[in-house]
């Protein structure tokens, strides 16, 4: 797991309570009331996953869902955009390495705006 001391600091008056996640097995206290990716990144998370072809680092761009480069596996469900998911108490997160199929084929019955079920 790649931290380092992040750039991203909440506002002042705007401190979330801390919720514990998982992040590539590593427990992680990070703010709730936010996305997978503005939690990620406000604990000091800088990779979220690699390319398929060269295997280059990634991390959040866009932050609105254009880009695609905040790709995550989300309690077992690849390809979710951190961006777009409300971080959750207890969500097992990982790094997203390679191509990935898609759709992923085991979220049929999960809503694709909360695929943690909370």
């Amino acid at each position: 797991m790649t931290l380092q001391t992040t750039l991203f600091k909440p506002l002042p008056g705007e401190q979330a309570a801390a919720i514990d996640i998982w992040f590539n097995d590593q427990p992680l206290s990070v703010p709730g009331g936010r996305s997978v990716a503005a939690a990620l990144l406000a604990a000091g998370v800088s990779r979220f996953r690699a390319t398929p072809v060269s295997g280059a680092p990634r991390a959040p761009y866009c932050m609105m869902g254009a880009c695609f480069e905040c790709l995550v596996e989300i309690d077992g469900v690849p390809s979710r955009q951190s961006c777009m998911v409300q971080v959750q108490a207890g969500m097992r997160i990982r790094s997203q390495e390679g191509a990935r199929d898609l759709p992923p084929t085991n979220t049929s019955d999960v809503p694709m705006e909360n695929a943690h079920g909370r």
